[in-house]
């Protein structure tokens, strides 16, 4: 089945709200567009990047934005190693910046339904660090969708109070990462990223041979 538009059918109860789509990049700017497409939704983006564990980099210790930080657990993390490593993802983070903004500023959250997507999750760490910073934003509500996620996951985000809803459409029990359940799952270019937000906000045209199947 098509990932986006598996989402979207679950979600079109919220079509008639005030309401912003928000990707994960860059992967989750295909599934997100076809959401905001189907929903008649503006898509923007959640710029915010993970900090790995120093020894071991795929576990997020928290996540950094343009202009603000959340950390799950930094006790045994040294300092150093947290400004090196923030320094370094908000240099990565204003680039995109001006690159996914260059031709339209960020949206206003305040009041608004966010439903925010991603191509899938494995721990659910890194979105839950990018909802806390969300949520300073003032939404009326949070919805997470993705296509993909290990139960225990989806379990974390349910259980967090930041969320008003999580829809998933896959939980396997094995689960050993998200692009096993994907037919095609190529990597996202910037360039890619920044052509189908600029799609989904202008034409609202989704092309068919660049969607991706779950």
């Amino acid at each position: 089945m098509e990932a986006g538009s598996q989402l979207a059918k679950e979600l079109l109860p919220y079509k008639h709200k005030s309401l912003v789509v928000l990707a994960i990049p860059r992967g989750g700017l295909p599934v997100a567009a076809i959401v905001a497409n189907t929903l008649n939704a503006p898509l923007d983006i959640v710029l915010t990047k993970k900090i790995g564990h120093p020894f071991q980099k795929e576990y997020a210790i928290g996540a950094v934005g343009l202009d603000d930080t959340f950390f799950l657990d930094t006790v045994t993390i040294p300092q150093e190693y947290i400004d090196a490593e923030t320094t370094r993802i908000r240099k990565i983070l204003k680039a995109r910046h001006e690159r996914y903004h260059k031709h339209r500023p960020p949206g206003n959250l305040k009041n608004k339904t966010v439903i925010i997507v991603d191509d899938g999750i494995a721990t659910g760490n890194t979105l839950l660090a990018t909802i806390a910073m969300v949520k300073k934003q003032c939404p009326a509500k949070i919805i997470v969708a993705i296509p993909v996620a290990p139960s225990s996951g989806i379990q974390l985000l349910k259980t967090n109070p930041n969320i008003d809803k999580v829809i998933c459409l896959l939980t396997p029990i094995n689960f050993r990462a998200v692009g096993q359940f994907y037919e095609d799952f190529p990597q996202v270019s910037d360039e890619e990223a920044i052509q189908w937000l600029e799609q989904a906000n202008t034409s609202r045209e989704i092309k068919p041979n660049t969607k991706r199947h779950i």
